[in-house]
């Protein structure tokens, strides 16, 4: 069946989705981005994509297409290879987001060009997905960011510490700090996860970080809201990312996640040029 890769190449994983025309998006994968100045070979990332559709039983002749989302610029050219190589012909499949295929969405950053691929797919995505008039997109990345659509225009945002990078931050150069799980451990018989006095430095660790970035959230979204001209009420939240679904548990000002939204803004990016 006629299939789409996807590629989401952020700075700490190059998540890979399958779509396929009629279905959606029908699978995705996670792989690590290579360290920073050793982005790896053509043929490394050609012979993962290639694994990658054997696994889903899809030939390679099958994949009409190749659309990604960069934030690693290095990265391209080796994409781009491993694309002409495996897949298609050169320079003729593989096409990135937004040089190669605009979005339907205005930019209105005061430097368009700076704004990352991601952030302004994400935002894409969000307004193809959700009807309200405002919104804020909060993704759990690398670093965690908040975008702001109103209308059809993307308007710019907020770029905070991520999540990872910040118990990262915590743990070099402290010998006595333990390993943090980043999972908040639910009493026995409560619903809802909730905010308790930390009993060992893990526990305080992980109630801290989790928490701290739901209290983030809730505090920016508010503020966000205000800077639009709306109620918080009238701002509707989107997370995306890897903690997504963790935080919204604990994070009411979330309205919905939805964890593969950047994949599905390359997909919808795809049906537009058909």
């Amino acid at each position: 069946m006629d299939t789409v890769l996807l590629l989401d190449v952020g700075n700490t994983n190059v998540k890979i989705g399958l779509a396929q025309p009629g279905h959606g998006l029908v699978s995705t994968y996670a792989l690590p981005s290579a360290p920073t100045g050793n982005v790896g070979t053509a043929d490394e990332w050609g012979l993962k994509l290639l694994e990658i559709c054997r696994a889903e039983g899809v030939d390679p002749g099958e994949v009409i297409d190749i659309v990604a989302s960069s934030v690693v610029p290095p990265m391209n050219p080796v994409l781009t290879r491993a694309a002409a190589r495996f897949f298609g012909q050169p320079g003729q499949n593989i096409r990135f987001v937004p040089d190669d295929i605009k979005l339907g969405i205005e930019n209105r950053y005061a430097r368009p060009q700076e704004v990352g691929a991601d952030r302004l797919v994400t935002a894409f995505a969000a307004r193809a997905a959700c009807p309200a008039h405002t919104l804020i997109v909060v993704d759990f990345g690398t670093a965690t960011t908040f975008d702001c659509v109103q209308g059809g225009a993307y308007l710019g945002g907020l770029i905070c510490p991520g999540v990872l990078s910040s118990a990262r931050a915590l743990a070099t150069g402290t010998a006595k700090l333990p390993h943090i799980t980043l999972e908040i451990e639910q009493p026995e018989g409560q619903a809802e996860a909730c905010l308790h006095i930390g009993r060992s430095t893990a526990q305080s660790l992980n109630q801290g970080l989790l928490f701290g970035f739901a209290a983030m959230v809730e505090g920016l979204a508010a503020r966000l809201a205000a800077t639009l001209g709306v109620g918080p009420g009238d701002a509707h939240v989107i997370a995306t990312g890897g903690f997504a679904k963790a935080i919204a548990r604990l994070c009411p000002a979330i309205d919905e996640v939805r964890e593969d939204l950047l994949l599905d803004g390359l997909f919808l990016a795809w049906k537009t040029t058909r």
